[in-house]
């Protein structure tokens, strides 16, 4: 089981995203693999660390996660959703800064140069609508849809740069992507590490462009992308998946696509939850004499049989017959509501019959005692 973003960074769910940045900062530092050399133990935690990262640093990804827990992102780790596909290049490539701001370099022998340099800017999230029926909810499914986007620039590779020869080493900082100072003060030298101004961080500059995406490393396109939705999603849910959205910046980062689920009004079927609710119309003498009905459920027609006798307002319930939990046991139910159906007009003969009825003390109403009220039903069907 995954363990909870916020226990991770050891911070509470209140955490302002300064304090956020503050522990991912520090438990990154503790488990950094440059200071755990062989360590894996310790690469998982600094990888566990990054995926609460990227979540809980993103506003929205933050949003969601605090509504719906690691359900919120899908199928989880492996899958694209969320942070779980993180390697360590996609680490500190994006998140890299964190590091070298600090001077981290210096502490642990020089560090990675991964973390040292920067590569371009990250690229912005997307966001699409997704409308699925309710087959599709109840089961799960596989879409593929056409994204456009800023997608990498096939021409240059996403550099930027005209040819090879046009990308040269930064002079200012020589290739590090920072830039270091050292300061007198009345404690003896300190040293600090920043980002190289002349560079941004990337190592490099180019002297001559790429005319296809005019050193941007990206072009507007379009993208296939294919995507597992798991069972059980609900309007308004938003999964998350990593990497799909816009191509960064001369090899920045690509941003994140989200996805937010539609669904598409069901013409029988309401959903409640987890459960389906279905409006059931038996005309009098069915309900009288009793019968047997097809009524419609999310994967096809089943029957019920209607005992004689039943009142307006019964709700049977068809077990398992609603949809899943996202990533859980439960299942919901399908429940049928019954409502005796009164004309509006009649014909004379029909008046006839029904005059005789009010003659009949059988059909004066006669409630019994141990029957369920409304507000009971109402409760029950609910609960």
């Amino acid at each position: 089981m995954k363990r909870d973003y916020y226990e991770i960074l050891g911070v509470v769910k209140s955490a302002s995203a300064e304090e956020i940045k503050k522990a991912y900062r520090k438990v990154a530092l503790q488990f950094h693999p440059d200071r755990n050399p062989g360590n894996k133990e310790a690469e998982d935690k600094f990888k566990e660390a990054a995926e609460a990262y990227e979540v809980l640093n993103d506003a929205d990804k933050r949003a969601q996660y605090d509504r719906f827990g690691h359900n919120a992102f899908g199928n989880g780790r492996g899958n694209g959703f969320g942070g779980g596909g993180m390697n360590m290049d996609d680490i500190f490539s994006q998140f890299g800064d964190i590091f070298g701001d600090s001077g981290f370099g210096s502490f642990f022998g020089g560090g990675s140069s991964r973390s040292r340099r920067g590569t371009g800017t990250r690229g912005s999230n997307l966001r699409v609508k997704l409308k699925l029926n309710f087959e599709e909810i109840a089961k799960g499914a596989s879409k593929t849809i056409k994204v456009k986007k800023n997608v990498l620039c096939t021409n240059c590779g996403g550099n930027g740069a005209k040819d090879k020869s046009s990308v040269q080493t930064c002079s200012s900082c020589h290739g590090s992507g920072q830039v270091r100072r050292v300061q007198n003060t009345f404690l003896g030298q300190v040293q600090t590490v920043t980002t190289c101004p002349t560079c941004n961080g990337e190592g490099s500059t180019i002297i001559n462009k790429c005319t296809a995406c005019r050193g941007e490393g990206r072009v507007f396109g379009e993208e296939t992308v294919s995507m597992d939705i798991p069972a059980g999603v609900s309007e308004g849910m938003q999964l998350s998946i990593s990497g799909k959205g816009n191509a960064g910046e001369r090899g920045g980062a690509p941003g994140d696509l989200i996805v937010q689920i539609e669904e598409e009004a069901h013409p029988h079927l309401q959903r409640d939850g987890l459960n389906v609710a279905f409006e059931l119309y038996l005309s009098f003498p069915d309900a009288v004499f009793g019968t047997t009905v097809e009524v419609p459920t999310i994967d096809g027609r089943a029957k019920i049989k209607i005992p004689a006798g039943t009142q307006s307002g019964k709700i049977f319930r068809l077990k398992g017959k609603g949809f899943p939990q996202v990533h859980g046991y439960d299942k919901g139910d399908q429940l049928i509501h019954v409502s005796i159906w009164t004309p509006q007009q009649v014909s004379p003969e029909e008046k006839v019959m029904l005059e005789k009825m009010l003659e009949s003390k059988n059909f004066e109403p006669h409630p019994e005692k141990a029957e369920k009220s409304f507000f009971d039903k109402v409760r029950e069907m609910f609960s």
